[in-house]
This record gives C-alpha cells, sequence and structure tokens, in this order.
C-alpha cells in the first residue's frame, strides 16, 4: 500500500508539473509557386511554428491546424487566454496528445511579405493562394495528410470554409471564429475598399484608425476609457504601436487578398462537423444580416454558435479568447472522431 501510495503521488506530481510544450519555429520553402493571378514567386516562405508531437493512425493524425487572421500572425495565439486555455496540460486541445500547427500566411508574420524587398512588385495573392501554401506546408513539409481539426479566426476562419470545401476528407472538424461563408460585399467590403484607398494614398495612419474601429468592442472599450481623457489616451497609444509595427504594402496586399473569397456556391462540399462560432458584438460579422442561419443549413453536420453579449465577449476578438467558447467548442469536439486524442 506505502508503494502505491507513493506512486500515486509521484503521478500527481508529474501532472502538476506537467507543462505546454514549447513552440519550435521554422521555415518551409515552395519553389516556383504560381500564384492564381499567373504571377510565379521563385521562392515562397511560409513560417509556422508546431507545438507537440506529430502522431499517426490508421485513420489520419493528431494534427490540428490553427489560422491566424488579416495582419495577424502566429504570435497572436500564443498567449494566456488562447495557447494558455487550449493547448495547456489538461487544456481541449492539450499538445502533449495533440500536434499543433500555427502558419504565418503568405504576406504575413516571418512569412513572404511585400516588406521583405519586393514591394509594389510582390505577387498580388489571395485566399485561394494563402489556403494552397497552408495545404503545400502539411503535405509536402510535414508529411500530414489528415488533420484532427482546423481552426481560424478571422481571415482565419473564412479559410477554414474553403479547407471544408476544398479538401472534404481532410479534417474530423471544421471549427470557423469570426466569419461567415459569403462573399465579402456590403458595409464589410465598404470599409475594406476604404482602407485599401487610403494605404494606396500611403496614409497608413487612416486606415489603421478604420481598422481600429472594425475591431472595436463597445463594452470593453467603455470600461477602458469610462471617460474623455480616458479614450483620447487609450486611442492615441493604440496609434501610436500600431503605426510602429505595420507597413503599408503589407498591410494594403493583407486587404485586398480576401477579394476571391466566396465559399457560398459550394457549401454543400463541407463533409465534416463543422461548429461556427460568432459573437454578437462583432462590427465585421453583424448578426442582423441572417447570413449564418442561412448558410448553416446547406452543410451536412453544421452547427452554429451566436454568443450574446457578455461581459466576456470582445467584439470580433471574441475569436482568440477560449475561456469565452471553449466549453461549447468541448462539447462539439466530444462528438467527433477527433476527440480520440483527448
Amino acid at each position: 500500500m506505502r508503494h502505491l501510495a507513493a506512486l500515486a503521488l509521484l503521478v500527481f506530481a508529474f501532472a502538476v508539473h506537467a507543462q505546454t510544450p514549447a513552440p519550435v519555429e521554422a521555415d518551409f520553402l515552395v519553389k516556383d509557386f504560381h500564384f492564381a493571378s499567373g504571377e510565379v514567386m521563385p521562392e515562397a516562405r511560409i513560417h509556422y511554428a508546431t507545438i507537440g508531437t506529430l502522431r499517426k493512425t490508421a485513420h489520419g493524425t493528431n494534427a490540428v491546424l490553427v489560422l491566424h487572421g488579416t495582419g495577424g500572425s502566429l504570435k497572436q495565439f500564443l498567449n494566456d487566454h488562447f495557447s494558455g486555455v487550449l493547448f495547456a496540460p489538461g487544456g481541449l486541445l492539450d499538445a502533449n496528445r495533440y500536434f499543433i500547427v500555427i502558419p504565418d500566411n503568405i504576406g504575413h508574420g516571418k512569412s513572404s511579405k511585400p516588406s521583405d524587398g519586393l514591394r509594389a512588385k510582390f505577387p498580388h495573392y489571395g485566399y485561394n493562394d494563402m489556403v494552397e501554401l497552408q495545404h503545400r506546408l502539411l503535405s509536402e513539409g510535414l508529411g500530414i495528410d489528415h488533420l484532427a481539426v482546423v481552426m481560424g479566426t478571422s481571415m482565419g476562419g473564412m479559410q477554414t470554409w474553403m479547407w471544408g470545401e476544398r479538401w472534404p476528407d481532410a479534417a474530423d472538424a471544421l471549427v470557423p471564429l469570426a466569419s461567415a461563408p459569403a462573399q465579402i460585399a456590403g458595409r464589410n467590403r465598404i470599409w475594406r475598399k476604404m482602407m485599401i484607398d487610403d494605404l494606396q494614398r500611403n496614409d497608413l495612419p487612416a486606415a489603421l484608425q478604420i481598422l481600429i474601429l472594425v475591431g472595436s468592442s463597445p463594452l470593453q472599450w467603455q470600461k477602458a476609457a469610462p471617460a474623455r481623457d480616458d479614450a483620447d489616451r487609450w486611442i492615441a497609444e493604440q496609434m501610436k504601436s500600431r503605426t510602429a509595427t505595420n507597413d503599408v504594402d503589407d498591410l494594403l496586399y493583407a486587404i485586398e487578398s480576401s477579394r476571391d473569397y466566396d465559399p457560398a456556391p459550394q457549401l454543400d462540399r463541407i463533409a465534416a462537423p463543422l461548429l461556427a462560432i460568432n459573437s454578437a458584438d462583432d462590427f465585421i460579422n453583424p448578426p442582423e444580416l441572417g447570413i449564418m442561419e442561412s448558410a448553416i443549413k446547406r452543410v451536412k453536420h453544421g452547427r452554429y454558435l451566436l454568443l450574446p453579449i457578455s461581459d466576456a465577449t470582445r467584439g470580433h476578438g471574441t475569436h482568440t479568447w477560449a475561456p469565452v467558447w471553449e466549453k461549447q467548442l468541448r462539447e462539439f469536439l466530444d462528438g467527433t472522431t477527433a476527440a480520440a486524442w483527448r
């Protein structure tokens, strides 16, 4: 009994001190990549991070593909409220069990982008090019032919719909967050066109002001800036930091890249279970348009979760606050084969 007690104590101590594996960053090079525009890049660099160890089974792998939003990078997920919730020991996507892959999309992060030197001569990429390069990274770079989960936020959410259509058998589950499976039109296109016009005039501050506003959360902003002077200080700080960390050409290309997005005609091709998660205070994907309610009916195994406005939601940015939607995601994944790794 004493030995059993000691063993139990040892197992408990190991579990308590278990840690999330550190991200390992690398580059994958694609030679002579042909963009949908007809342009060719002699060498396209896709930077990415992996967390955990790849394991294979008869039906697939334990790999999870996580896709970032417009102007973002893999770093947006490496924080306490996303990776610290999902990838931590005991988390829904515990990196000791799953193999997490997070790429920097073309034009973003440490992947090939206009500011590397080509500027306006950089190939005009679209979402179709980005998704193709993601697939090349997995299949050719990492030897992954089947995924447990594909999930993404904002632009990454939109590309998750595209994954489901282009490769219907590629994943056990699909989780698009803060997105809609429809061509970008109406106000969504108008604010993007306003940004494009500003950036073409080299007016980065004007474009950033639009970007900040569309990602806004009225309740959180009111809490953060309850008085006029607080609000003035907040926006001044935001503009200073964002102007220093954004490039005109990189942002212009990133905003323009959504021009070829239109998954609506092929929604019935999606075969994997899909959970779409949006929040009611999302300026970019306002629920009153009713796009999701009609679209999700065309997805064979699709579900739609609309999070009500609460003290926890953060507008469009709710997509990276896992504590807000982790419970519902867990319930969803429990009903898919992706749960086999937990």
